[in-house]
């Protein structure tokens, strides 16, 4: 009886200390816990090979597969539900089960093709889903294995090369090499009918710690070689602290009045600015009334920032709005456009638009990479939408970067739109396009003081290394601050306090190799886990028939 407990209870443990391990690795724990990362999926790989030894069905390989996951979704990912409960379940619940199709495609792989052929499918598979998954309608690239450096980013320098995808091949690699070590050889020594040998048990564990410490190594390399480039320019980044649940939006049990709401903004601004500030970025949705983008001046509240900005010359603004565009005809309209007698075909837009002056043509950006299940839905969807206040559901966007050009020559702006600062080939876009600065505008306070909004401002370091940008960061009840080209944060706000953060920037127009080739890892282990799915499933119906 004690050993049939021991059967059902280990692959449970393992994968309650699987999802362990790569919680506690994430980012916010403690920069030196990341390394627990390139051991995390070792239980993983213990409990597959257990179960496969049991000839355990496939079935239940992935009941505590999926466990596994889903434990690891629910503990870095469960402050989703701050927003709604039902949407943080469903979060977690989906994004767990869209994780245990590589996972499962590894096991069949690994039972078809072999054990060797298996192991090295298993980080192609895992990729392959996290490059899909960077791109799709349910993208959701949070818990991506590469992000999970970005409170360690002095160990990925190199992702200036390979991207943050290049940290996921970094931590299959390891595991898989961990495992082989400490299991393998176990089972070498165990067919051999005695014990490894001291000698080859120690060059068993070279691989692994080679594999583990040289990319360490070369990212330390890397960062103490690299200097800071190019022009300089005074940045300010606002953080006004308006409660997005009760005191920003009109349905809020103690709203502010828009107005109210642009005269905090306008105060913190002429508070803060010098002689030198060239630039000041609001956060997302800081007007969040409707404004109509073909008569957007026309707005008593535009008129009143425009006035503002006439009594400061050269300074220039980046702030996040609510907009809506419309279309002359049906054809024109976009696939998200809805209609309204009054309006015509139109769309909602989450905006950041870019005011050079107290005249000029406004410069519209409509924010591309949709939060799913809550802007990135069909209009006839909506009413299933997650409620994070203010326009949600069916909103419109744009296929292509927009790069706001400022009066300063040097001073190209990015405007990255909250979510959209957790997708490096993304931001890489707005780099090519001529970006010298990312500038990230967010409302992070959905969250409450949870992870959450450490770990979007932590991954926004990986992206500064990626591309070896600058960034500012104005939040509404996030982190607001700034980002050196070594992705340090140089500066950052307070949590949930009205303040402002000024800093001078770098503007470098030098392109890193990622920012030149893109995305190489994930479209390449895409096409290779094509190959070994049509491999297995060929082998499927080739395997003889076993007539009884």
């Amino acid at each position: 009886m004690p050993k049939r407990r021991l059967a059902v209870g280990l692959p449970f443990l393992l994968a309650w200390l699987g999802s362990f391990l790569l919680w506690a690795g994430w980012p916010v724990h403690p920069a030196p816990l990341a390394l627990l990362l390139l051991v995390g999926w070792v239980p993983y790989l213990r409990l597959e090979q257990l179960l496969t030894e049991r000839a355990a069905s496939g079935w239940k390989v992935w009941r505590y597969s999926y466990l596994l996951l889903l434990l690891w979704n629910l503990f870095t990912t469960y402050w989703v539900s701050y927003s709604t409960l039902g949407g943080g379940i469903t979060a977690v619940v989906c994004n767990a089960l869209m994780m245990s199709a590589p996972l499962m495609a590894f096991y069949h792989t690994k039972k078809r093709l072999g054990a060797t052929l298996g192991y090295i499918s298993l980080p192609i598979y895992w990729i392959a889903f996290e490059q899909l998954h960077l791109h799709w309608f349910l993208t959701w690239p949070w818990l991506t294995l590469g992000n999970g450096f970005a409170k360690a980013n002095q160990w990925v320098q190199w992702y200036e090369y390979t991207g943050f995808l290049g940290g996921s091949v970094w931590v299959w690699l390891v595991n898989i090499l961990v495992f082989g070590a400490w299991f393998g050889l176990q089972h070498r020594s165990a067919a051999a009918g005695g014990t490894a040998s001291t000698a080859r048990r120690r060059l068993t564990w070279v691989w692994p710690a080679l594999a583990a410490l040289l990319p360490i190594g070369a990212s330390y390399l890397i960062g103490s070689t690299y200097q800071e480039k190019g022009n300089t320019a005074e940045i300010l980044a606002i953080q006004p602290n308006v409660d997005p649940f009760n005191e920003k939006f009109a349905s809020g049990s103690k709203f502010i009045s828009f107005d109210e709401q642009l005269t905090r903004l306008l105060t913190l601004s002429e508070q803060n600015i010098t002689p030198q500030t060239k630039l000041i970025l609001w956060p997302e949705t800081s007007l969040d009334e409707i404004y109509f983008e073909d008569s957007f001046d026309s707005n008593p509240k535009i008129q009143r920032i425009r006035q503002w900005l006439g009594q400061h010359p050269g300074v220039e603004l980046i702030t996040g709005l609510t907009s809506v565009g419309r279309y002359p005809t049906k054809e024109e309209a976009s696939p998200t456009a809805r209609f309204r007698e009054d309006l015509g075909y139109y769309d909602i837009f989450n905006t950041a638009v870019h005011l050079a002056g107290p005249v000029g043509a406004p410069e519209f950006y409509h924010k591309s990479r949709l939060v799913p299940g809550v802007e990135g839905v069909p209009p006839w969807l909506s009413a299933f939408v997650i409620d994070l206040g203010g326009t949600a559901g069916g909103l419109g966007s744009q296929p292509e970067r927009t790069v706001y050009q400022t009066k300063t020559p040097a001073l190209r702006v990015a405007p990255v739109i909250c979510y959209e600062s957790i997708y490096g080939d993304f931001v890489r876009d707005y780099v090519r396009k001529g970006a010298s600065l990312i500038g990230i505008i967010t409302n992070d306070g959905w969250w409450s003081d949870s992870p959450g909004h450490q770990q979007h401002l932590q991954y926004a370091t990986l992206r500064a290394i990626e591309t070896r940008r600058d960034i500012a960061r104005s939040a509404n009840t996030g982190i607001s601050g700034f980002i050196n080209q070594k992705g340090e944060i140089i500066q950052r706000t307070g949590w949930w306090v009205q303040t402002v953060s000024r800093a001078t920037v770098r503007l470098n127009t030098e392109q890193t190799f990622y920012v030149r080739y893109g995305e190489l890892i994930g479209p390449a282990c895409q096409v290779l886990a094509v190959l070994l799915l049509v491999s297995v499933v060929a082998r499927r119906f080739m395997q003889p028939k076993v007539i009884a």
